[in-house]
C-alpha cells in the first residue's frame, strides 16, 4: 500500500497542547486572582474540561457551547462571581498564542515533504485556537489543508469531519490515505469509521484495552518513516 496523503492530528501528535493549555490556564487563573500553582484549582478545571471534550466527541455538546460551559461550571464549583463568557474569551486568546511543537514533529514534516507526501491536519478544537497556534509555529507551511471541527459541524470520530476533509483535499481515494494521531477514540476510531488506514502514535506505550484496532502503532514519530518506506516497497 503506497500512501499519497498523510492526515495528521494536531494536539499531542504534532503540537504540545498540554504545555499550551497550562500556560494559558495559568494566565487566566491569575487574572481571576487565583493561584495557578494550587492543584485543587487546576484539577477542578481539568476535570470539567476533560469531561466536556468527551461529550464533544460523543456529539452531546458543540465547541461553541464548550468554550463557555467549562468556565461556567468551573466558576460555579469554585464559588466565583465571574462572567464565564469574558473568562472564556480571555483564555482562548491566550491559548491561541501558545505554539509549541513536539520533539520530532518538524523532522517528520520535512521528511514527508521531501518524499512527496501531501499533508493535511484534521483536528478537533476551536478555529481561533488551532489556526492561531499552527500559524505561529514552524509547521505552518507544510499543510495543504487544515480541517478544524468547529468549521465543519462535526468532530472526530464522526465521519462528517473526514468527508469534509476529503472534499477539501480533492481526493476520495481512501486507499491512499493514512490517518496519524494519538487518540484511539478520536483519530483511530474516526479513521476506522471511514475506511482509511490508521497509525496510533502512542509515545507512552499505553495499553490498548478499547477494542479499537489501528493499522499501525508507533511510539516515536520517526517510526512513521519506516512504515511509509515499507509501504512503498
Amino acid at each position: 500500500m503506497s500512501y499519497e496523503w498523510i492526515l495528521l492530528d494536531a494536539d499531542e501528535t504534532l503540537f504540545d497542547f498540554k504545555m499550551s493549555e497550562s500556560r494559558a490556564l495559568s494566565a487566566v487563573l491569575a487574572s481571576m486572582q487565583l493561584d495557578p500553582e494550587d492543584l485543587t484549582i487546576t484539577d477542578c478545571y481539568n476535570r470539567i474540561n476533560r469531561g466536556l471534550w468527551q461529550e464533544l466527541e460523543q456529539g452531546l455538546i458543540n465547541s461553541t457551547e464548550l468554550k463557555v460551559e467549562r468556565f461556567r461550571r468551573f466558576c460555579l464549583e469554585q464559588g466565583l462571581n465571574e462572567d464565564a463568557g469574558v473568562i472564556s474569551d480571555r483564555y482562548i486568546e491566550s491559548l491561541s498564542e501558545q505554539a509549541f511543537i513536539l520533539a520530532g514533529a518538524l523532522d517528520l514534516c520535512l521528511y514527508l515533504k521531501d518524499h512527496g507526501y501531501r499533508m493535511a491536519i484534521i483536528t478537533n478544537g476551536i478555529k481561533q485556537v488551532q489556526f492561531g497556534r499552527i500559524n505561529r509555529s514552524e509547521l505552518k507551511d507544510f499543510f495543504e489543508q487544515v480541517i478544524v471541527s468547529e468549521d465543519t459541524g462535526f468532530q472526530k470520530p464522526q465521519p462528517g469531519i473526514f468527508e469534509h476533509a476529503f472534499s477539501k483535499i480533492g481526493s476520495a481515494e481512501k486507499e491512499k490515505m493514512l490517518m496519524v494521531g494519538d487518540s484511539l477514540t478520536s483519530d483511530i476510531q474516526g479513521g476506522n469509521n471511514v475506511g482509511i488506514d490508521t497509525c496510533w502514535y502512542n509515545p507512552n506505550r499505553v495499553p490498548n484495552h478499547t477494542g479499537i484496532v489501528p493499522t499501525y502503532e508507533i511510539h516515536d514519530l520517526a517510526e512513521l518513516k519506516g512504515i511509509l518506506e515499507r509501504s512503498r516497497a
